[in-house]
């Protein structure tokens, strides 16, 4: 069992940054690839970037690439979300979770241990 608590949401104006954080508790966090996910309303949830166990290997959906970085710190068991050059279609909760099974990184298929959420909301 996996214990995600996601921080760092907010308000920000278009152009803006925010970090969002994902601190885990439970099982050895270093063991698994983490994702982040994200739902707007009225909307599917949708992939947004993964890191793996080892942060080695980071993946990014085409709407967020050269603008979201994903990192990892094992030793604080925290995956981070860097989000630069905000813009109002970025609004949605964001989710992380972690990767447990062998399924495209893009998909909610293959994740599980999901965090509550954090509300990003961009303001144009």
């Amino acid at each position: 069992q996996v214990q995600l608590v996601e921080s760092g949401g907010g308000l920000v104006q278009a152009g803006g940054s925010l970090r969002l954080s994902c601190a885990a508790s439970g099982r050895t966090f270093s063991n698994y690839p983490m994702g982040w996910f994200r739902q707007a309303p009225g909307k599917g949830r949708e992939f947004v970037a993964a890191i793996g166990w080892s942060a080695g290997s980071t993946h990014y959906a085409d709407s967020v690439k050269g603008r979201f970085t994903i990192s990892r710190d094992n030793a604080k068991n925290t995956v981070y979300l860097q989000m630069n050059s905000l813009k109002p279609e970025d609004t949605a909760v964001y989710y992380c979770a972690a990767y447990i099974r062998g399924e495209s990184y893009a998909s909610m298929a293959g994740y599980d241990y999901w965090g509550q959420g954090t509300q990003v909301t961009v303001s144009s």
